[in-house]
This record gives C-alpha cells, sequence and structure tokens, in this order.
C-alpha cells in the first residue's frame, strides 16, 4: 500500500456544493418516498407514475453518489461527467411533472375521507418533491459548462437542451398513444415519423456522449451535431405546419373542442396538446442550433 497515494474516499464527493445538492437529493427521495408509503398513499396510473419517478431517481442517485465516493465510476466504460448531467437534467424534468401532477390528481382542498391528516401528508409530499426538483436543478447549475472550464458535451447548453427535446419527445408519443387519432390522415402519420426520427437521433447523440464513443462516426462529433440539429429544425418546422392544420381546420378535423368530449379521453385534447408540445420542441431545435455554432468539442476516442 502507498501512504502517500491519497486518500481511497472522494472526500469532495461529500465536502463541496456538488457534494451537498446530491445528498440533498437523496434525503428528500427518501423522505417523499417515506412519507407516500407511510400514510399519502398513491393509486391509478397518475400515482404510479410519480412514485416510478421518486424512487427511480432516489436509487439511481444512490448508485451514483456511491460510485462518486468510492471512486469506483473510473472503472466504469463511460463518460462520468456527461452522464452525471444528464441524469441531473433528466431527473429535474421528472421531478417537475411529478410535482405537477400529484397535487393535482391527489391534493383536494376538502379533506378525504374526512381525515384532513392524509390531505397533510400529501401537502408534505408535494413540497418535499418541489424542493427535490430544485435540489436536481442545483447539480445542474453547479455541472453547467462555464467560460475557462473544459466540461463534456452534455454540461453545455446544446447538450441540456437534447435532454430536454428527448423529455418532451417522450410526452409527445404519450399524448399520441392517448386517442389522438393520428393515423387517420397521411400527412399526421408523416408529423408523428418526424417526432420519431428526431426524437431517435437525439437519443442516438446522448448515448453517444454518455458513452464516451463518438470517435465512432465516420465524420467529426461537432459536425454531425450541427448538420442533424439543422435537419431537426426543418423537419420539425414542416410537422408544426402540417400537424394543426390536419387537426383543426374544418375540411380535416375539427377547429373548436367538441362540447361531449370526456376529459382526459378526448382526442381534440391530445391532439392540441402535441401541437403545443410541437412548438416547444422546435423552439428548443432552434436555440439548440444557435448554441452549437458557439461551442467547440473535445474529441473523445472509444474506450478498449
Amino acid at each position: 500500500m502507498n501512504a502517500q497515494g491519497g486518500h481511497h474516499l472522494n472526500q469532495a464527493a461529500v465536502l463541496s456544493l456538488l457534494g451537498a445538492a446530491r445528498l440533498s437529493q437523496l434525503a428528500l427521495g427518501c423522505t417523499v418516498i417515506s412519507l407516500v408509503t407511510h400514510s399519502a398513499g398513491y393509486s391509478a396510473t397518475y400515482g404510479t407514475f410519480c412514485m416510478t419517478v421518486w424512487c427511480s431517481c432516489f436509487a439511481i442517485s444512490s448508485a451514483i453518489f456511491a460510485l462518486d465516493v468510492t471512486r469506483l465510476h473510473t472503472c466504469l466504460p463511460i463518460s462520468w461527467e456527461n452522464l452525471t448531467v444528464t441524469f441531473a437534467a433528466l431527473a429535474t424534468l421528472l421531478y417537475v411533472t411529478a410535482s405537477i401532477v400529484y397535487p393535482v390528481y391527489f391534493v383536494r382542498p376538502e379533506c378525504p375521507y374526512n381525515n384532513c391528516e392524509v390531505r397533510n401528508f400529501r401537502i408534505a409530499v408535494t413540497c418535499c418533491s418541489w424542493a427535490g426538483c430544485f435540489a436536481y436543478g442545483a447539480e445542474v447549475f453547479l455541472s453547467r459548462a462555464r467560460p475557462g472550464k473544459v466540461v463534456g458535451y452534455m454540461a453545455t447548453v446544446s447538450g441540456l437542451l437534447k435532454v430536454v427535446q428527448s423529455f418532451l419527445g417522450c410526452v409527445i408519443f404519450g399524448t399520441l398513444a392517448n386517442g389522438s387519432e393520428f393515423s387517420r390522415h397521411v400527412p399526421t402519420i408523416y408529423c408523428v415519423v418526424v417526432f420519431s426520427v428526431c426524437f431517435a437521433v437525439t437519443v442516438f447523440v446522448v448515448v453517444l456522449t454518455v458513452s464516451g464513443r463518438t470517435a465512432v462516426l465516420r465524420l467529426p462529433f461537432d459536425r454531425f451535431v450541427v448538420v442533424y440539429t439543422f435537419v431537426a429544425v426543418l423537419l420539425y418546422l414542416s410537422a408544426a405546419v402540417v400537424w394543426p392544420v390536419y387537426c383543426f381546420d374544418r375540411k380535416y378535423g375539427t377547429p373548436h373542442r367538441p362540447a361531449g368530449c370526456p376529459r382526459g379521453k378526448c382526442p381534440w385534447d391530445s391532439k392540441l396538446i402535441v401541437t403545443v408540445l410541437s412548438y416547444a420542441n422546435l423552439a428548443l431545435y432552434i436555440a439548440d442550433l444557435i448554441y452549437s455554432q458557439r461551442i467547440r468539442f473535445v474529441s473523445q476516442h472509444p474506450r478498449v
């Protein structure tokens, strides 16, 4: 053993702002899960989704914290910095979603079953979930690219935007599956193909970056990213024009929401949500294209 080899454990993983953010994530995640299982409760699809988000994020955060403290992440064939910031960004989005969905479906002004204790527990779950969202957002803020700092691609604005693009793509697919009737017209099927292709390539870029194997491409990674983002802007622009025309024009669809359409299961609502999200993703891809012109990449060779 080498007495001068330094500490076996990574003290910076605890005694730093980043370590404090991760400890807060674990503490708040554990608190949320405990409150839900103890008394707050959950049910149906929306409750299961929220509980899955909290449990998954807690489990992955625990693994990341343990690997960072023990330095065992150096044994993994991945880009650790890219992995951690990507997960933190994704966890932030998931926590935001769960923090909105849970109170909407489980917190009511009146006490359920004349038991105010359950309502109070659910309010506490919501507050802790929002606090967890800020804890993950703090990690993203601390890990982000800054002038003069060499970081992984996922820590740049362009990389973080790809996480948001992928997340919105998942929401679009979930909405399409909720009775959107997109198969009624060929142009709307084209829009779904556009959403699918852009989502698949974006996820491919993220996976390549996190795995540290961007060099496997036959062309420079920075050029590939810029060209793909430009093509994605054009594709999303076409879909953002075609989709609302074939969903809300009187000739092909319904410009107004049908009176007898049930809430939560109305195809018109799904079409409107897809329209809004497609324009949001178009804006994200445009911003991504702008920022892609301002960053410089460090080549990462595949591990052997």
